[in-house]
């Protein structure tokens, strides 16, 4: 089997914008081999500002958290590939280029649980994909706030659970995947046994005696009992609260006594497939303690997990495409794999070569746009699977000469069937005057 690397970063911001070292809240150290980079960055944010200005705008051009950290990551060959938002929570999927073509059956889900489920200040949002061979799903949360809100933190937890149900053929609930990644502000406090004040906590905390403070963690205890997460583990803690810090200092806040609310847990169901053992190893998990300008510690943990060797499912195979032309048809030619079930609206963007999300396509067609009655349920001149197909793309669906290339989506932009090589669309008089000055010459 193979492995993939996954970097998670959980982190409430406390309404603030960006600011500090991007690249060192990525764990990336820039003197690193690009062989040590994780295969995919799972970024999950709380409490980004949310007002319906903010909101409108960033539906349309990405939160500005989101922005900033896919500056960075770009430079490093990833591509975002998912953002999904509730209201302030957010979770974003990053993943190298090369795994782009294997993304398959991608789907999000959100759910409140604030005011009772009416309000998406708090709740979750789930990320599932295949990969590999093997199913993902993530989810990042943030759950009831305050010491004495402990039940309502395990109501959360248990509505986002039982309210969460994907169109699979197997991985239908979170629990159901072959690997779960579930993080972000739990809210989880220190019960407030034998009158643990915030100074007795502190005075554990400079100590470094976190063990005899994880002894009150609720989360922990739900855990036991079987209340909350307890279908998951998590990586053993061995760094300080992460709640509740002054802003822009490494000094907590003895209004409010610190505790461990940001987590990242997992889960693995090993034994799914006929002789192979699925694993996920974590190698890193700590607070990122430099990061100061939210009252949270921003927390990461570093997983790998293993996967299918050589695996592939329902890939179309582009043909090398040749120069476009502006102010014409141009076309393209693709190859249906033999387990591909094409559809109708499976659809072909146009995106730059070197594009930085799968939401830059810069134009694009559906399948249906090959056929002659584009309003017809029947697969386009009879489109079956192992077929090669002429894709026509109108004129001016690009004006900009350049470098691009083509991605097929299935109808549902779930999965990502197929990328082509890049190509060049050019004027027409350029080519021309090539030819003009080759034979001058």
């Amino acid at each position: 089997m193979d492995e993939l690397r996954i970097h998670i970063i959980t982190y409430n911001v406390a309404t603030r914008s960006p600011e500090g070292n991007i690249t060192e809240l990525l764990g990336i150290n820039e003197k690193e081999s690009k062989l040590s980079l994780p295969d995919f960055y799972l970024i999950g944010l709380q409490e980004v500002k949310s007002q319906p200005q903010n909101c409108v705008l960033d539906a349309i051009f990405s939160d500005p958290w989101t922005n900033a950290i896919r500056n960075v990551l770009v430079k490093y060959g990833y591509v975002k590939a998912k953002t999904v938002r509730l209201v302030g929570i957010i979770l974003s999927m990053f993943c190298l280029r090369k795994h782009i073509i294997h993304l398959r059956d991608m789907q999000n889900i959100c759910t409140r649980t604030g005011l009772m489920g009416l309000w998406g200040n708090k709740g979750g949002v789930s990320q599932r994909l295949q990969i590999y061979g093997c199913s993902i799903c993530f989810i990042n949360c943030h759950l009831a706030a305050h010491d004495h809100l402990q039940q309502e933190r395990i109501a959360d937890y248990n509505q986002i659970l039982h309210h969460q149900k994907f169109k699979s053929t197997e991985a239908t609930s979170i629990l159901f995947h072959d690997y779960v990644f579930w993080f972000g502000d739990v809210n989880f406090r220190l019960e407030n046994e034998n009158n643990l004040s915030a100074d007795t906590i502190i005075q554990h905390i400079n100590d470094n005696n976190f063990l005899s403070l994880l002894k009150y963690d609720q989360l922990k205890s739900a855990m036991v009992t079987g209340e909350a997460f307890s279908e998951l583990v998590e990586p053993d803690i061995t760094f300080p609260p992460t709640y509740k810090y002054m802003f822009h200092s490494n000094e907590y806040d003895i209004n409010r006594r610190p505790g461990w609310t940001d987590r990242i847990l997992y889960k693995v169901n090993a034994n799914v497939y006929e002789n192979v053992t699925l694993d996920s190893t974590p190698h890193v998990y700590k607070a990122i303690d430099n990061f100061t300008c939210s009252d949270h510690r921003p927390v990461m943990a570093i997983f790998t997990i293993k996967v299918f060797s050589n695996y592939a499912e329902r890939v179309v195979k582009f043909l090398p495409i040749q120069s476009w032309y502006t102010n014409q048809e141009n076309t393209a030619t693709c190859m249906m794999g033999a387990d591909v079930d094409p559809k109708i609206w499976d659809w072909v963007g146009v995106f730059k070569e070197n594009f930085t999300s799968l939401d830059e396509y810069q134009g694009f067609i559906y399948l249906a746009n090959n056929s002659t009655d584009a309003a017809s349920e029947a697969l386009p001149n009879n489109i079956r699977s192992g077929d090669k197909i002429e894709l026509r793309f109108y004129e001016n669906i690009i004006r900009t000469p350049g470098k691009y290339r083509l991605l097929y989506f299935s109808q549902d932009s779930g999965s990502v069937l197929g990328m082509s090589g890049p190509f060049h669309l050019q004027n027409r008089f350029e080519d021309n005057n090539v030819q003009r000055a080759h034979l001058d010459w």
